[in-house]
């Protein structure tokens, strides 16, 4: 049998990236994609090795040109593969690193089952010959305990007040990126993501990424406070301005001056307040609540939000001349079930933070079982309900529990989903695409039915009968709504409870 490959690919096409992933993965492979030769870099810096390196590059932008180079200097030629013009320069540089397996456009898929059947024939099973015995069995042991594309390590950044930016998907190593751009811009940033993503952590990572980073950073939830109070939040308020106003206030931008001031929940506020808001960031000055004259700072506003911009500027609930001088930079936050990778190294993280006297008596690390659960499960309160999950059941010590209790939600969000599923197909009728689709769906989901019937539901076992990764096989459980058959003489349809869970470990 084959050994397994790790494959890092850093190709923009779009045609040529889904020939590869189809190539590697239908032979079993563990895929890792990057956007960029940056990003490949920084995985590769936190501790990623991988046996091949598939890699293209644009002659349009020198900085990602030099991370090319970086890329074949600090990978053996014997396990890189690029993707390059037979003329250009990328294609001579890689030739002169050693690289032995060039690949001219456009790509097709032949082309990419040649450089495997070479990989497996010799320069591979060369490579994991040669490691240290420990090392290779160290790695199986590691491989075995997560889903089989998850990332190798994540990048993880210290914050103020014990906060971490952690990145392990694509889509965070790219905000990461572009928080590494804006050091250098002192700009207004819009923070836009659904509540618990962690739109604050992001303001904490700019801030501290900054030429602000040693003055100080404040935070205003904009949600939490009336109108009137709000307005003497930010910008303070005179003596007697109202009842109860007993002595001078400065407001968060005064305290802010010189440093960073995020607006949380900016969506919120109302009318009035933006149009002083909006007076602010156009001149820097203000005036306190109750007060005659102007004040003058020097404050870098970060706005944060979980409503849709688009709908509030057409209802016209938010000021369109406010949105444009907050988002000169937009950064957008992917909810937590679109980047599942970096859930179990969030769940490592709290759990290792996590006072000692509270994490006594418990092992290492989290059972695959708990993990597993926590994997297939939607988060719709994404970071903050994970964190609190993960908490709660480190103060309950009952590990089983845990996933007992997100095996009973995947169950009932199944239970809902068939439901709704249901009541679509009464009401529109199919057209000749929709008919080709489920039929597509249909004979997927019985080959998937039976793989894991004829493993007694091991589903290592059965993503490697079917020649898919482990990973791919858990999503395709939860997209189907797969479950074990209960009893085969009854004419019911099969009950949907949620998978044995019962993988080798």
């Amino acid at each position: 049998m084959s050994p397994l490959l790790i494959v890092l690919v850093v190709v923009q096409n779009p045609e040529t990236r889904s020939r590869i992933k189809t190539v590697f993965e239908g032979a079993g492979h563990r895929l890792i994609e990057c956007d960029s030769c940056e990003q490949a870099h920084l995985l590769i810096s936190n501790g990623v090795s991988p046996d091949l390196l598939l890699v293209s590059c644009s002659s349009g932008d020198p900085l990602e040109a030099s991370y090319y180079s970086l890329l074949l200097k600090s990978i053996a030629g014997e396990k890189i593969c690029v993707v390059a013009n037979p003329s250009g320069s990328f294609f001579r540089e890689a030739m002169t690193c050693g690289v032995k397996h060039i690949l001219g456009s456009p790509v097709t898929s032949r082309d990419i089952e040649a450089v495997l059947d070479r990989l497996h024939g010799c320069d591979i099973h060369h490579v994991a010959m040669s490691k240290d015995a420990s090392q290779t069995a160290s790695a199986e042991r590691f491989m075995s305990s997560v889903p089989a594309d998850m990332p190798a390590a994540p990048y993880i950044e210290e914050l103020a007040d014990g906060n971490f930016f952690l990145a392990a998907s694509p889509a965070m190593l790219e905000i990461h990126r572009q928080v590494k751009l804006l050091a250098e811009a002192d700009i207004n940033v819009l923070i836009l993501g659904e509540s618990g993503t962690g739109k604050e952590v992001i303001a904490q990572l700019i801030h501290r990424n900054s030429q602000r980073s040693r003055q100080k950073f404040l935070k205003v939830n904009c949600a939490a406070l009336p109108a009137e109070l709000l307005e003497s939040e930010l910008f303070g308020h005179r003596q007697g301005a109202f009842t109860g106003a007993i002595k001078d206030h400065p407001g968060k931008f005064e305290q802010a001056d010189g440093g960073t001031l995020l607006l949380d929940e900016i969506g919120e506020i109302g009318v009035q307040t933006q149009a002083k808001l909006l007076h602010v960031l156009q001149d820097g000055q203000f005036t306190r609540l109750g007060g005659q004259s102007c004040t003058k700072v020097n404050v870098r506003v970060l706005a944060a939000t979980n409503i849709q911009m688009e709908n509030a500027l057409l209802e016209k609930t938010f000021r369109e001349d406010l949105y444009y001088r907050l988002s000169v930079f937009t950064i957008h936050v992917p909810p937590l079930r679109e980047r599942r990778e970096e859930i179990p190294y969030f769940m490592e993280e709290i759990v290792r933070r996590a006072p000692a006297e509270m994490r006594s008596g418990m092992g290492s690390k989290l059972p695959s079982r708990l993990i597993d659960a926590a994997l297939l499960y939607e988060w719709p309160g994404n970071l903050r309900e994970l964190r609190n999950f993960v908490t709660r059941t480190i103060i309950m010590r009952d590990l089983d529990a845990g996933a007992r209790e997100l095996e009973a939600k995947i169950e009932s969000g199944v239970r809902k989903c068939g439901v709704s599923h249901l009541e679509d197909k009464l009401t529109n009728a199919p057209g000749m695409r929709t008919v080709v689709r489920d039929l597509k769906e249909k004979t997927e989901m019985a080959m998937i039915q039976e793989a894991l019937e004829a493993s007694r539901w091991n589903r290592r076992q059965a993503a490697q009968n079917l020649n898919i990764s482990y990973r791919a096989l858990l999503y395709k459980i939860q997209q189907h709504r797969l479950a074990p058959r209960t009893s085969r003489n009854s004419n019911e349809p099969p009950a949907r409870e949620f998978p044995a869970w019962r993988d080798a470990e």
